[in-house]
């Protein structure tokens, strides 16, 4: 059996999500591709740092990234830091010649993309852009159909990614709202997401139309760089400081096959927690997702005779993709754990397997160049193309 040895920069939230899926991807996917191995966690803070090494289970840690890097026991260099760090871990870790999965956005500008889709691409190392939720079984199961013609060429689409933990203005002044160190807010954040499964379905975006807002103005001054995502709530006499990124997008989408659909991301839609959909109409049917019901996929086909035509509910299980390996009757139900585990054995796959992973950096550059389009488009209130990679 094979192990690959992991160092894993960063010990928040995401930190907790991969960890758990590199302990659970052989459990699931067994004979695994190969093992993973947690050897090193870093933090800046020396606490998070040594708690993570106990609670993630990692042999050790430190509070120097770049012990990591040097490190030449390391193989994988796994990126959960906020956004304005990446660029610099990750072209690092290639020209170390480490395999790299790199939290989503990729890089807080296309321009910083570009360099680490060059860097990864000369090294010839596999790096991945952990864009988790195309991978729930569901949204694999449409692409499935897509590509079969189920529901013919595809026409027009419209896609949502609603949440409301920043509704409150009392939510503190997290890393996700300051444009320095994030790049973009709701677009960047979630917003890629939805621009992330749309392009893997119906191909790639040529031009944006966009409008953005900031709602909340201002928000409380929180301590470090740790993410309470709306949990922690600030008292009255608590410093504030300005919100310099959108809290809410919205965009008209021409494709390249001239499909046409509407994409909306907002942080500050009360009643919704994760509400990621997509509806796709083809000239043979149509296809709706909804994450909050994840392990559901809708499904209308034109050929099914006039009084039984509607959309009829496919529950995901062993018939479908990766369903095998995960519950062994439908509807049993995944989680957002799942998502994190498949992603973990694509990944680890395409090392062993040297195969080209996906959403790769090349992915994660274009979605870039996606989400300045629509920035560019918000401040021009014009059409705007997509820049060419």
């Amino acid at each position: 059996m094979k192990y690959l040895n992991v160092g894993l920069i960063g010990a928040g939230f995401m930190a907790k999500a991969h960890s758990i899926a590199y302990a659970g991807m052989p459990m699931f996917f067994w004979p695994a591709p190969a093992i993973p191995v947690k050897k090193m966690i870093a933090d800046i803070n020396e606490d998070a740092a040594r708690e993570g090494a106990a609670k993630f289970s990692f042999e050790s840690y430190t509070t120097n990234w770049k012990d990591i890097i040097e490190n030449p026991d390391i193989d994988i260099v796994d990126i959960c830091t906020p956004n304005n760090n990446h660029k610099e871990i990750a072209i690092a870790a290639a020209k170390a010649g480490k395999h790299i999965l790199c939290e989503k956005p990729l890089a807080i500008t296309a321009e910083e993309a570009r360099e680490m889709y060059e860097a990864v691409r000369s090294s010839g190392v596999k790096a991945m852009v952990a864009y988790n939720y195309r991978r729930t079984p569901a949204v694999q199961l449409a692409k499935k159909y897509i590509e079969e013609g189920a529901i013919g060429d595809i026409l027009d689409f419209r896609g949502t990614y609603l949440q409301d933990w920043s509704a409150d203005p009392a939510s503190p002044l997290s890393w996700r709202f300051q444009k320095k160190l994030c790049g973009s807010g709701a677009l960047g954040d979630i917003g890629t997401h939805v621009v992330d499964m749309l392009r893997y379905l119906v191909g790639d975006f040529l031009q944006v139309n966009a409008r953005t807002a900031t709602y909340i103005q201002k928000r409380p001054i929180q301590s470090g760089l740790s993410d309470s995502l709306g949990n922690a709530k600030a008292d009255l006499d608590t410093p504030t400081a300005p919100v310099d990124v959108d809290d809410q997008c919205c965009f008209m989408v021409q494709c390249a096959s001239g499909a046409f659909g509407t994409i909306e991301a907002t942080r500050n839609a009360w009643g919704r927690n994760n509400y990621i959909t997509f509806e796709i109409h083809g000239s043979k049917g149509s296809i709706y997702f909804n994450y909050e019901r994840r392990d559901e996929l809708q499904v209308c086909f034109s050929g099914d005779p006039g009084d039984r035509r509607g959309y009829r509910t496919i529950y995901t299980g062993p018939p479908h993709p990766y369903g095998e390996n995960l519950w062994p009757i439908p509807a049993l139900g995944i989680g957002y754990t799942e998502t994190k585990i498949i992603e973990c054995y694509d990944f680890i796959r395409s090392i062993t397997e040297d195969t080209q992973p996906s959403p790769s950096f090349y992915d994660g550059y274009a979605i870039e160049l996606i989400s300045d389009a629509v920035l560019r488009s918000a401040a021009s209130r014009k059409w705007e193309d997509v820049q060419k990679m």
